[in-house]
């Protein structure tokens, strides 16, 4: 395959994902608009009393009734892999040597096996996302962000510079983290902002659901993207060639470029 066909296909493929770039912790859409994804802790609601139940489902409204901005609740779920935390118990059970702990051990492993073959043991993640509109820039409609005369998706450009809009995004979004901190953090709750390596892995999970758990993305100084396949051997202190669709980001090049 030619390395102009390879460039069509490439290019084709990030017409269709509104990112832009992610910067700073926060993602910039090819729009103008941004946002800020803040990772969220979790409670079991089953294991509280009735009276805890009550108090926090009135604490969650209180919060819901504070909001002055839009935001976004997002649960992922994701098959949870258990095949090494099985192999840490076959050695446990290899190096035990109380006959007894050993059979418990043993027991213990074959029950977790069951389950896992039983049913699909999943993993749940929390994200809050607080997001910045073009319209806050000052742009009336989304045709002003399209070039006169070629109205694709593709051929989008942002109405500002990204500099420029990072800073108005900060501006206006840091107040907003700061309250959604302090207002799920009433509730018991830990919330984080991602910074960029955790939104460039967040987001390759969801464009690769299919490869996200033979490959893992490593970053250097969050500029620099590669995939790696999980498990290469290493022979002669080489590493196999990383599989991915972008293997470096090269210089100049954007974080979000580098996923794509």
């Amino acid at each position: 395959m030619s390395n102009d066909v390879q460039i069509a296909i490439k290019g084709s493929t990030q017409e269709h994902l509104s990112l832009e770039d992610v910067r700073d912790g926060i993602v910039i859409l090819k729009d103008g608009s941004c946002a800020a994804v803040m990772g969220l802790s979790s409670v079991n609601f089953d294991l509280l009393s009735e009276r805890e139940q009550a108090a926090l489902i009135y604490a969650y409204g209180g919060i819901l009734n504070s909001l002055t901005f839009p935001i976004q609740i997002m649960i992922r779920s994701n098959i949870k892999d258990v095949s090494e935390y099985v192999k840490s118990l076959m050695e446990k059970e290899r190096e035990q040597t109380n006959e007894l702990l050993q059979e418990r051990i043993r027991s213990y492993r074959n029950f977790v096996e069951e389950v896992v073959k039983k049913n699909n043991v999943l993993t749940k993640s929390f994200y809050v996302v607080v997001p910045f509109l073009s319209l806050e820039l000052g742009i009336k409609t989304a045709a002003q962000t399209m070039p006169l005369g070629n109205k694709k998706r593709g051929a989008q450009k942002l109405p500002y510079s990204k500099d420029y809009i990072l800073e108005k995004a900060k501006a206006v979004l840091d107040s907003k983290i700061d309250h959604i901190i302090r207002a799920f953090g009433r509730l018991g709750l830990q919330v984080k902002q991602l910074e960029n390596k955790e939104l460039i892995q967040l987001f390759y999970e969801i464009y690769n659901e299919d490869v996200t758990s033979s490959q893992k993305i490593e970053t250097t100084n969050y500029t620099a993207v590669t995939v790696e396949s999980v498990g290469v051997e290493k022979e002669k202190g080489v590493v196999g060639k990383p599989t991915s669709v972008e293997p470096q980001a090269k210089s100049g090049t954007t974080n979000e470029e580098a996923v794509k």
